[in-house]
C-alpha cells in the first residue's frame, strides 16, 4: 500500500458530526412550510393565467392546466395554514409538565410530534419519578403553539427493574 492510501479515510463532514457538537439542539420550525406554499400558490396562478390567456383549444396548454391550478393552490393552502410557529421549546415544555404530574421528575425526555389535519406541533413528555428505581412515570403533551396542556397520564410505573438494581427495591 502506498502512503496516499494510508491518509485517505472516509469520515464525516465537521457540520455533520455530532461529537463535535456542544450547546442545545434547535427544532426546525414549522413555519418553514409557508415558503412552499406560497410557491405552490404562485405556480398555480401561473397556469391558471396561461389557461386562461389561452384558452381550451390550445396543444399545449388545455384543461390539464386548470386541474393542475386547482390541485396546487389546495396544496399551497395546506401549506400555508399548517406552518405553525413553534413559540414553545422543549424546555419550557419539560417545565410545564414538572409542574403537572405531582411528583419530583427524575429522568424526562421531549420528543415534537404534529397532530390534527393542520399538523400542529406537539410535545410529548415522558417523565419518570426521582426515586431508584422509578415508582412512577407520566406522559404529558404540550401543544407547541400556545403552551396549554393538551393531554395528561400518571401511573405507578410497572416496569420490573429488579434485575437492573444493585441495592433492595421498593417491592422488597
Amino acid at each position: 500500500m502506498s502512503d496516499e492510501q494510508d491518509e485517505y479515510a472516509d469520515q464525516l463532514p465537521a457540520d455533520l458530526d455530532v461529537g463535535g457538537y456542544v450547546g442545545p439542539y434547535a427544532f426546525p420550525d414549522n413555519s418553514r412550510r409557508r415558503i412552499p406554499g406560497l410557491i405552490y400558490l404562485g405556480t398555480a396562478a401561473g397556469c391558471l393565467a396561461l389557461y386562461l390567456r389561452r384558452g381550451d383549444g390550445g396543444i399545449l396548454v388545455n384543461r390539464g392546466f386548470l386541474a393542475a391550478a386547482a390541485a396546487l393552490a389546495v396544496i399551497g393552502v395546506y401549506h400555508l395554514t399548517s406552518g405553525w410557529r413553534l413559540a414553545v421549546r422543549e424546555t419550557d415544555a419539560l417545565v410545564a409538565a414538572t409542574r403537572l404530574v405531582g411528583f419530583p421528575v427524575g429522568h424526562a425526555s421531549a420528543q415534537l410530534a404534529w397532530r390534527g389535519l393542520r399538523s400542529r406541533p406537539t410535545w410529548r413528555i415522558l417523565l419518570y419519578s426521582a426515586d431508584e428505581p422509578p415508582t412512577k412515570r407520566g406522559l404529558v403533551l404540550v401543544d407547541g403553539v400556545d403552551g396549554r396542556t393538551v393531554a395528561h397520564f400518571v401511573e405507578d410505573n410497572p416496569e420490573d427493574w429488579a434485575a437492573y438494581s444493585t441495592g433492595p427495591t421498593s417491592g422488597s
